[in-house]
């Protein structure tokens, strides 16, 4: 058996990304010219006709690659046991190729997919999850079709299908290539694996935004099907790890975790769709991509948004074979809380004309049901803040003990019922839940510290009175306070948190100057930043106070006084000014727009006004 090197697999990428580059654009001729283009329709997002076929230069630039590799090599232990594989990979490509020539139903799609998968799990080559080998058998077809399906969907906006595979293929090469004791078949898949990565890089340099060529039904299937079957024979059997909890993890984690985004957008368009009374088999501009333009993202910056989840998601899976199991849970645990709070925040922009079952009083009575463990509702915040306190308490005991908590742990497990208890009372009667997230403050802030504290002091009394604080660690009560304090907050403040740094990166509208940095000026910053219908770019102040200029007021500068108007007029390429004074208001407007029409600019000068009646 030859044994292969990094550059081996350097060489073999290499290839595969130099074939497609060549055939893409060859294959993009053939699209056009034999008419195979993609129409702009309304429930699709392109927006003029595009060359499809795609998948072929993929397909053929990691096939030939492949056969090569694996002859030059050694075919005995490279090629000739992946045949079967291979060839329902082809399988997967044709059925995908026939939709797109001949638009078959979902169906019909759906039967030919479990077809060729059962095939594939005929030949041996299935999961190890658990020590069942019909679970297993189940768990594989139902992965494998599920995986293909999620790229067919994720395949929805320029470059981001093609992206995430490469992502997740490179993620899953890593993580063999740096672990190669934990999968028998670890050379084989590697190989495999540079191939398929040198291809779908090659296509990506013509399908990144803008794109001049889709892959096609043909491309995503075949894309999908090869990275979970990849997946499928590089990841560890639970048998070979002796039972033990972290090898069980790593197994299903790791996978799980390198194909998080596509699952997770499958899932996300899943639900949202039957909440709104819609077939998961149609089409739609509601997918997470979607769903970030819809609040200002552009299309590039969407799809980098995801690659950068994919990433991180990546970089955890390969993180976990060198932590330690409590790590990787915290790990885990906070990562997924931080996607929950995003992805609920796009869940909340409208793409559907219809209203969702969870807003119709007829749909039964699981609505009410539903509509309590949404965000708003207080049972959503007590399970979370349950997560959050065993999080927090027990990163408390990690960070105190270096990562090994050891012999601790069972006085963790004695305290963190009575931990649990004190912190959610301490939190109901302290009012916590009876606040509103998207209009969280200062006071709130202080609400929660007081609340944390107390929730943190009473478990130790409790302690101290039942078992003499013996074997408790004080310093792991003071560690949780902090993680308590920072955990609660950012859930509390995520919305407006996302709500504004979404707002000033995606500014547009006219420049805008307010004049008076004051009270009424910050009013009318925070509902320039609120009300889009203004349509106004705020650019910053001028006051005509000298102590605050060149200072920051809620992230926007103090940009000078009155006397410094024309200059910032002309640099800022100012269009409206908002005089927010409360007092001799409208005599500053009269001042300031006789001024502007002396300077010779075009500006419209308005005043705010805050009316109680």
């Amino acid at each position: 058996m030859n044994i292969l090197t990094v550059h081996h697999y350097l060489i073999f990428f290499a290839a595969s990304f130099t074939v497609a580059l060549i055939l893409t654009p060859l294959v993009r001729k053939l699209a056009l010219a034999s008419g195979q283009v993609a129409v702009p329709k309304d429930d699709r997002w392109h927006q003029k006709k595009t060359a499809l076929l795609g998948g072929i230069s993929i397909f053929a630039s990691m096939l030939t690659v492949w056969i090569l590799a694996a002859g030059f090599t050694d075919w005995p232990t490279y090629g000739r046991p992946y045949l079967p594989m291979v060839l329902c990979f082809v399988a997967m490509f044709a059925l995908g190729l026939a939709d797109d020539v001949f638009d078959m139903d979902p169906q019909n799609k759906l039967a030919g997919q479990i077809v060729i998968t059962s095939i594939l799990v005929f030949f041996g080559f299935r999961l190890g999850w658990t020590d069942s080998k019909t679970v297993n058998l189940f768990l594989t077809i139902i992965w494998i079709v599920g995986i293909t399906n999620a790229f067919n969907l994720l395949d929805n906006m320029d470059g981001l299908s093609a992206g995430i595979a490469f992502i997740a293929g490179a993620f899953l090469f890593l993580t063999l290539y740096l672990n190669p004791d934990s999968v028998t078949l670890a050379g084989p898949v590697l190989l495999m694996c540079s191939a398929y990565l040198g291809a779908i890089l090659g296509f990506l340099v013509y399908n990144f935004n803008p794109a001049s060529i889709f892959m096609g039904d043909a491309g995503s299937l075949f894309i999908g099907f090869v990275l979970a079957c990849l997946t499928v024979i590089g990841s560890p059997s639970q048998a070979l790890g002796g039972g033990s909890s972290l090898h069980l993890l790593s197994v299903i984690a790791i996978p799980i975790l390198i194909l998080f985004i596509p699952i997770l957008d499958t899932g996300f368009v899943s639900i949202m769709r039957k909440l709104f009374r819609r077939r998961i088999s149609e089409g739609g501009r509601d997918h997470s991509s979607h769903r970030m333009v819809a609040i200002g993202f552009s299309e590039k910056k969407a799809v980098l948004v995801l690659y950068a989840f994919a990433m991180v998601s990546g970089l955890i899976a390969l993180a976990i074979n060198h932590f330690s199991m409590g790590t990787s849970l915290v790990v885990i645990v906070l990562y997924l809380l931080f996607v929950l709070f995003f992805w609920v925040y796009l869940a909340r922009v409208k793409v559907y004309p219809e209203e969702s079952i969870l807003s119709d009083e007829s749909s039964g009575v699981l609505t009410p049901i539903l509509v309590e463990i949404t965000y708003r509702r207080r049972l959503f915040e007590v399970l979370l803040d349950l997560v959050l306190i065993s999080v927090a308490y027990y990163a408390a005991y990690l960070l105190r003990f270096e990562g090994v908590v050891g012999g601790n742990f069972s006085f963790f497990l004695r305290s963190l019922p009575i931990m649990i208890a004190c912190q959610i009372l301490s939190f109901y009667v302290m009012g916590v839940y009876r606040g509103v997230w998207e209009s969280t403050g200062v006071r709130d802030l202080i609400g929660y510290m007081k609340a944390i504290t107390a929730g943190s002091v009473m478990p130790m009394l409790i302690l101290l009175f039942i078992y003499r604080f013996q074997s408790f660690s004080r310093a792991v009560f003071v560690i949780y306070w902090v993680l308590m304090l920072i955990l609660v907050s950012m859930s509390r403040l995520s919305f407006r948190l996302l709500d504004e740094g979404i707002r000033k990166g995606n500014r547009k509208g006219t420049p805008t100057l307010i004049y008076g940095a004051g009270v009424g000026g910050q009013l009318a910053v925070r509902e320039i930043e609120t009300n889009s219908d203004l349509g106004l770019l705020l650019v910053g102040f001028i006051d005509d106070n000298p102590r605050i200029h060149n200072r920051k007021i809620q992230g926007y500068p103090v940009l000078g006084g009155q006397g410094d108007l024309e200059k910032i007029i002309e640099r800022y390429n100012i269009r409206k000014i908002i005089v927010s004074f409360r007092e001799k208001g409208a005599e500053k407007r009269k001042e300031i727009k006789a001024l502007c029409q002396k300077m010779g600019a075009e500006i419209d000068v308005g005043q705010m006004k805050l009316i109680i009646t």
